[in-house]
């Protein structure tokens, strides 16, 4: 008998649903178990409920916008480059490649020679 076999398209893409991609997807699950428990703690205080509703109606929707503008903004990988970029020391940062692609092409004593071998 032959059998029929469907071929995975998706091979290394990121996970995506309605429109978040990665990580995002777990930010808004995370976001809405806070709302969801603060609901409960705020229900139990004694707040009257149609209060309750709102503020977390008026969290969820800032929530779901928020969370769905940064993953259209960064993607996948973006939000996390931009916060890595907060842990590199001044010193280190370098505006241009330029400097790393003329490597080869500087003289010393009127001589081309690399970089590397220089001694």
């Amino acid at each position: 008998m032959a059998s029929i076999y469907q071929i995975n398209k998706g091979i290394n893409k990121p996970i995506e649903f309605k429109g978040l991609k990665a990580q995002y997807i777990a930010y808004l699950g995370i976001g809405l178990v806070i709302l969801l428990v603060l609901f409960a703690i705020m229900y139990i205080i004694g707040i009257n409920l149609f209060v309750c509703i709102a503020i977390i109606a008026i969290s969820g929707t800032a929530l779901f916008m928020n969370v769905f503008r940064l993953s259209s903004k960064y993607g996948q990988y973006g939000l996390m480059k931009k916060a890595s970029k907060r842990y590199i020391p001044v010193f280190i940062k370098i505006k241009s490649r330029k400097i790393f692609t003329q490597l080869n092409k500087v003289s010393f004593k009127g001589r081309k020679e690399d970089l590397w071998q220089r001694k």
